[in-house]
Order: structure tokens, then sequence, then C-alpha cells
């Protein structure tokens, strides 16, 4: 799960749901390892599922992309310093990091979708890479057009 574009979700959470979404995440886990994580990041407004098999994923056309790419970007973010946070300074949470790169696909990319109450799809980005998650100004912006 990145927990960085979680604690965005959370911290627009209001200004999401006032335009008459909800949120809903979806994360590549179990759920006994999503309740490791809420103790050490959340709580957050919105629930966390679990898809351990990635049949949602894969279904919705999420990769993974070979773990190489990914690892050699890591390593460069590390040496160039642009990975400062990557590891949390707090115990509990660096404990949840460490274990998740150990047992979790941390490299199945994830996305940002947004569905109409009947499941028309409205909106999709599904990320590429890491970094290539979707805004949340951009989401609020499609929001906008929607309603």
């Amino acid at each position: 799960m990145c927990r960085d574009y979680l604690a965005q979700l959370r911290e627009d959470y209001s200004k999401i749901t006032a335009k008459g979404f909800q949120v809903v995440v979806v994360a590549p886990s179990r759920g006994s390892f999503i309740k490791q994580f809420l103790e050490a990041f959340g709580p957050f407004p919105f629930p966390i599922l679990g898809d351990p098999s990635r049949a949602a994923y894969r279904g919705m056309g999420h990769q993974t992309p070979p773990k190489w790419k990914l690892l050699a970007k890591v390593g460069v973010g590390l040496v160039t310093g642009k990975l400062k946070g990557m590891i949390p300074t707090d115990e509990k949470q660096k404990e949840i990091v460490m274990k998740s790169m150990k047992t979790q696909d941390v490299y199945i990319q994830g996305g940002t979708w947004l569905f109409a109450p009947d499941g028309t799809i409205l909106w999709k980005h599904i990320d590429t890479s890491p970094e290539d998650h979707a805004k949340i100004d951009k989401v609020l912006e499609i929001t906008d057009t929607l309603n």
C-alpha cells in the first residue's frame, strides 16, 4: 500500500465525499496484514479491503512490472535522496514497511478508479510506476466534471 497516497486520500477525504463520491481502497494484501498496517498508520475514514489473490488488480488491468526495473528505481532514489521518507522513523511503522517489503507484493502497481453507482467506469488511472499515482487534485478536478 502506498502510505503517502493513502495519507493524501485521508487528508482530502472530506473534499471527495462532499462531491458525492465514496473512497474504497483495495490492497493486494490479506486482511491480517491490512489490520497491522492500520494499527501502525491508521486510522483512515474509508475502508481498506484486501485482494490477496490480486484477482481484482489483474481483472482491472493492473500490472507487475519487472522487479529489476523497480529495484533500480529505488536504488537511484536512495542514492539521489529522492526517497528520504521511504523507511519511516517511527518503529511500529518501520516494522510494517520492512515486513511488507519481505512478504507483500510491493511491485504490483495500483490505480485510481471512479465508478457510477451502477458500476459504470467514469474515469480511471492505472499507475505505471510507483511515482505515477493519480494526483488527488486531478481526481478532484475530474469529480467536478462528473457532477
